[in-house]
C-alpha cells in the first residue's frame, strides 16, 4: 500500500518535473525486482508443483521487463563521424583566394591606403573666428553707460582664413599615397603567391602520404593476423619463441612508422583547413589526375624564358620597382613642401578699428629663411638610393631563385622518369609469401625481408613523387606563375 501511494504521489506532479511514463515505468521495475527477491525466497517452502506455477510467473514477469530494461539502458555513444571530402586543385584554390584571412586582411591594407591618398588631397577646411565685446552689454544691462549714444553700441569683429597650398603640395601627397597603395597590391600578390605554393605543396603532400599510407593499412592487418597464428603456435610448442618475437617487433615498428605518418597528415589536414579557412573536421581527400602528373615535364619552358617571365612577373620584384617609384614621387613631395604655405584672410571690425566699419584682406606666408625642409630633401634622396639597391637585390634573388629551382626540378623529374615505378600490387604477392612462410619453405628473414622492400619500395616512389611535385612547384613559385599544372 506505501508503494502503491508512492506511485500516485508521483503520477500526480506537474509534468514539467516528471515524465509520467518514466516513472511508471522505473516504479514497475523496482516493484518487479522486490517481487522476484521475495518468490526466490520463498521458493523453498512450496511444493513442487507451486514451483512449477511460480516459475511461469517469473519467466513472464522477466520477459514482460526485459523491454523496459532495454529502454532504461543507456545506449552507446558512437563517436562523431568524421565526412570525407573529396577535393580537386582549382577548387581548393578558389575557396582560398575567396576566404583566406591573411588575404583578406592584405586587401584592406589596399583599402587603407587608397583612402589615405584621398585624404592628402582633401583641402583645409577654413577657419572663422568671431570676436564681441560681452562686458559692455552688461554695463549696458546696469545702466551705467549713460547718455553717449556710442557706448551702447556692441563691438563685434569677424575673421576668416583660408590655407592655400602653393608648389603643387597636396597633389604630390596624393601621389605618393597612391603609389603607397600600388605597393600594397604588389605585396597582396606576392602574398597570394605564396600562400598559393603553400595550398598546392600540402594538396601534394596529403595526397602522396594517403597512397603510403595504404600500403600501411594492408600490411599490418595482414601481418596481425600472422603474429595471432604464430603466438598460438607457440603457446603449443610448434615454433620458437624468438620468430615470435621477432614478427612483434617488426609490427610495432610498422604501427609506429603509421602513427608518425597519420600525424604528419593530420598536420597538413589542420594547415589545409586554415588555408581554406575551414572550421569543420571534415577530411580532405585529393583528387589528382595521375596521367598529367606523368606527363609533365620542363621540356615546353626553357630556363631564360622563365627568368624573363620571372622579372615582368614576380610580384615581390614589382613591388620593389614601385617602391623605388614611390620614393622619388616622395622627394617630389618634399620638395613642394620646402615652399610655404599661403594663408588668405578677410576681416571685418566694426568698432575697434581707425574708423567703424572696418573691411580687410589679409595675406600671410611663412619666410623660408631658416627651415627650407632642407633635412627631408636630404633624407628622402637617402630613401631613393636604399629602395634602389634592395630593388637591383631583389632582382639578382628572383634569377637565383628560378636557376635553383629549375635545377632541382630537372634532376627530380630525370630520377622520376629513370625510376621503375611498376608495383606490383601487394595483395597478389602477400599469399604466396604467407603460403610459404606458414610451409617453412621461407625463412623468417625473408618472410620479413618481404615486407619491408615492400614498404620501403613503394614509401621512396611516393616521396619522390610528392619531392617531383613540390619541385614544380617551386618553379611556379620562383616564375610568379603557375606554368607547370597537372589539374
Amino acid at each position: 500500500m506505501k508503494s502503491q501511494s508512492c506511485l500516485l504521489d508521483l503520477l500526480s506532479c506537474p509534468t514539467r518535473y516528471y515524465n509520467k511514463k518514466v516513472v511508471l515505468q522505473r516504479f514497475l521495475n523496482s516493484r518487479s525486482q522486490c517481487l522476484l527477491t521475495q518468490a526466490a525466497a520463498g521458493i523453498a517452502n512450496l511444493s513442487g508443483r507451486t514451483i512449477g506455477r511460480v516459475g511461469i510467473v517469473l519467466t513472464a514477469l522477466s520477459l514482460g521487463l526485459a523491454p523496459a530494461a532495454r529502454a532504461q539502458a543507456p545506449q552507446a555513444t558512437s563517436p562523431l563521424a568524421t565526412d570525407t571530402v573529396r577535393l580537386a586543385l582549382p577548387d581548393a584554390e578558389a575557396r582560398f583566394v575567396q576566404n583566406n584571412l591573411q588575404v583578406l586582411a592584405q586587401r584592406y591594407n589596399i583599402t587603407a591606403q587608397q583612402a589615405l591618398a584621398v585624404q592628402s588631397r582633401i583641402i583645409d577646411n577654413p577657419t572663422i573666428t568671431l570676436d564681441q565685446n560681452a562686458l559692455q552689454q552688461a554695463i549696458h544691462r546696469q545702466g551705467a553707460v549713460g547718455d553717449n549714444p556710442d557706448l551702447r553700441r556692441n563691438q563685434v569683429a569677424i575673421q576668416a582664413q583660408q590655407l592655400v597650398s602653393l608648389a603643387g603640395r597636396r597633389r604630390a601627397a596624393g601621389r605618393v599615397g597612391q603609389q603607397a597603395a600600388v605597393v600594397e597590391q604588389f605585396n597582396l600578390e606576392d602574398l597570394v603567391r605564396n600562400l598559393r605554393f603553400q595550398l598546392r605543396t600540402t594538396f601534394y603532400d596529403i595526397y602522396y602520404r594517403q597512397q603510403t599510407l595504404r600500403v600501411y593499412n594492408t600490411e599490418i592487418p595482414q601481418l596481425r593476423r600472422t603474429v595471432d597464428l604464430y603466438q598460438s603456435q607457440f603457446e603449443k610448442g610448434n615454433i620458437a619463441l624468438k620468430e615470435v618475437i621477432r614478427l612483434k617487433a617488426f609490427l610495432f615498428t610498422l604501427e609506429t612508422e603509421r602513427v608518425g605518418l597519420v600525424t604528419d597528415q593530420a598536420n597538413s589536414q589542420a594547415d589545409l583547413h586554415i588555408l581554406l579557412r575551414d572550421s569543420t573536421n571534415a577530411v580532405y581527400r585529393p583528387i589528382t589526375n595521375p596521367d598529367r602528373i606523368r606527363n609533365l615535364s620542363l621540356a615546353a619552358f626553357p630556363e631564360q624564358q622563365l627568368i624573363d617571365t620571372a622579372l615582368v612577373r614576380r610580384a615581390d620584384l614589382l613591388s620593389r620597382r614601385a617602391e623605388v617609384q614611390r620614393q622619388e614621387l616622395n622627394l617630389r613631395l618634399q620638395r613642394a613642401v620646402a615652399t610655404p604655405d599661403l594663408a588668405v584672410g578677410y576681416s571685418y571690425d566694426r568698432l575697434g578699428s581707425y574708423f567703424d566699419n572696418y573691411n580687410s584682406i589679409t595675406l600671410g606666408i611663412a619666410v623660408p629663411v631658416f627651415n627650407r625642409n632642407q633635412g627631408n630633401i636630404q633624407a628622402a634622396k637617402a630613401q631613393i638610393n636604399s629602395a634602389q639597391a634592395l630593388a637591383a637585390q631583389q632582382q639578382l634573388t628572383v634569377r637565383r631563385d628560378v636557376h635553383e629551382a629549375y635545377q632541382i626540378a630537372q634532376r627530380q623529374d630525370d630520377l622520376y622518369q629513370h625510376t621503375s615505378r611498376d608495383t606490383t600490387p601487394f595483395s597478389r604477392l602477400i599469399d604466396n609469401i604467407e603460403q610459404g612462410y606458414t610451409k617453412r619453405l621461407i625463412s623468417i628473414v625473408e618472410y620479413l625481408d618481404f615486407y619491408e622492400a615492400y614498404k620501403n619500395n613503394v614509401l621512396q616512389l611516393n616521396t619522390l613523387r610528392a619531392n617531383r611535385m613540390r619541385a614544380f612547384e617551386s618553379v611556379n613559385l620562383s616564375v610568379g606563375r603557375v606554368l607547370l599544372r597537372a589539374e
